[in-house]
């Protein structure tokens, strides 16, 4: 019998780091399941780009991460595009300052939701189908989720939290089920761009002296899914910056 073509489900995959990790998965194999909720035009177009090369290996859902019903639909959607489901990647995130003085609980609720709450029901609403074909979660978390970053305290605590959600369902779901996170290091300029002398000290404090790029991470991910006596982890893809501490970027 010919073995299935494994699927994976990333979320927030039509820009950036999310687009960079379906194509990587795509170009080894994988059908691919991009989730957007505004970036339909982006979806799209990398569905078909991606179908080009191989035909029928793509297609879109779109939800609402803050919507928990949008959620639940979602995951449903993702399992019947391809009949399975081998990997989750929670990818998508809200990303920006809340300045205790001027935070609000809109903000709380948002970061919250799109980096702790989803990724923790949709992780529940597909672990049949996950357990099923010993698949595997993994999460984005961020280097800062130890490190808090100055002015974005609701966004550090929510991926804290990815952080134990990601160790905790290690456990839950196990044997059947790996959970492991990626916490990526500096790899594109905040769209608040920083001072060049701001961007140099960043540089100076990671140990490889450059910025890291989507595909590390994406690289990074590939890993994770391969590697099946990996769970609980937190891979750090920081070109050594962690260690070295910082706060800028």
């Amino acid at each position: 019998m010919q073995e299935q073509t494994k699927v994976a489900l990333i979320t927030g995959a039509a820009r950036r780091i999310g687009k960079q990790t379906a194509t990587t998965l795509h170009a080894h194999g994988y059908n691919v399941v991009i989730h957007c909720n505004h970036s339909t035009t982006a979806a799209e177009e990398l569905v078909d780009s991606l179908n080009q090369i191989r035909q029928g290996s793509a297609k879109y859902v779109r939800a609402n991460l803050t919507n928990m019903t949008d959620v639940k639909s979602m995951a449903e959607s993702a399992v019947s595009c391809f009949g399975r489901l081998d990997v989750l990647v929670n990818n998508a995130s809200s990303f920006y300052p809340t300045d205790i003085d001027q935070a609000t609980e809109q903000q709380w609720d948002d970061l919250f939701a799109t980096n702790l709450k989803a990724p923790f029901f949709l992780s529940k609403a597909l672990k049949s189908q996950l357990e099923a074909n010993n698949g595997c979660i993994i999460n984005m978390v961020d280097i800062h989720a130890d490190r808090p970053l100055l002015e974005y305290p609701i966004y550090c605590m929510a991926k804290a939290g990815l952080v134990m959600q990601t160790k905790s369902l290690s456990r839950e779901l196990a044997p059947k089920i790996r959970v492991n996170g990626v916490a990526p290091g500096v790899i594109l300029w905040h769209e608040n761009e920083l001072s060049e002398s701001d961007k140099e000290s960043v540089v100076n404090e990671i140990s490889l002296k450059r910025l890291g790029s989507p595909k590390d991470i994406a690289d990074a991910i590939l890993f994770l899914c391969h590697a099946d006596y990996v769970t609980g982890q937190i891979l750090a893809v920081d070109g050594g910056r962690s260690i070295h501490g910082g706060e800028k970027a």
